[in-house]
């Protein structure tokens, strides 16, 4: 930290499934002190799987926060906070579209609420893609469908795609793969 801005104590005020809640308790060099949320998340991976054909595998699936279905690409967390992005988005591709690749390349990484969350996304494009079949989560409905880019671009400048991951991602592939 600066020495602008100092932590002094930490406290766990909720631990869930896949994140922890803190309130840390600040300092500033002027005297004055706060207590600021942070939310640590072990990480996470995401992947845009590219067909032979340009066209890219969207998921749609309930997202409770929202109370509605949203379209992104696929993503799942780190089994474990040491696990490679690379595996785990590997891993994801295939549970949720039932595709699987040799052929990851990294895009981009995220870090998705810097003000108050610690969480980071490592995305990969897939390309080579060869069909299996999902292995969704006992609690995971996820539907799969391909579109163009044209198709995804017109998504997200109309605000039907507003997932952040997934905005970045496809832009970002475009930029790097297309341009």
């Amino acid at each position: 930290m600066s020495d602008e801005v100092k932590r002094t104590g930490r406290e766990l005020v909720y631990e869930g499934a896949i994140l922890k809640v803190y309130k840390d308790h600040m300092e500033f060099a002027n005297g004055n002190t706060a207590d600021w949320d942070y939310i640590h998340h072990d990480g996470a991976a995401a992947v845009v799987p590219v067909l032979d054909d340009g066209r890219i595998l969207m998921v749609s699936q309930y997202r409770n926060a929202l109370e509605r279905y949203t379209l992104e690409i696929p993503a799942g967390k780190l089994d474990d906070p040491n696990e490679p992005g690379l595996e785990c988005s590997r891993r994801e591709l295939e549970e949720e579209t039932g595709y699987k690749s040799e052929n990851l390349e990294w895009l981009i990484t995220l870090r998705t609420t810097v003000a108050f969350c610690n969480e980071k996304i490592e995305i990969y494009v897939a390309k080579d893609l060869i069909p299996t079949h999902q292995h969704l989560d006992e609690d995971e409905y996820v539907d799969v469908k391909a579109y163009t880019l044209a198709e995804l671009k017109e998504m997200i400048f109309t605000g039907k795609i507003e997932d952040s991951k997934t905005v970045a991602a496809i832009l970002a592939y475009e930029s790097k793969y297309l341009q």
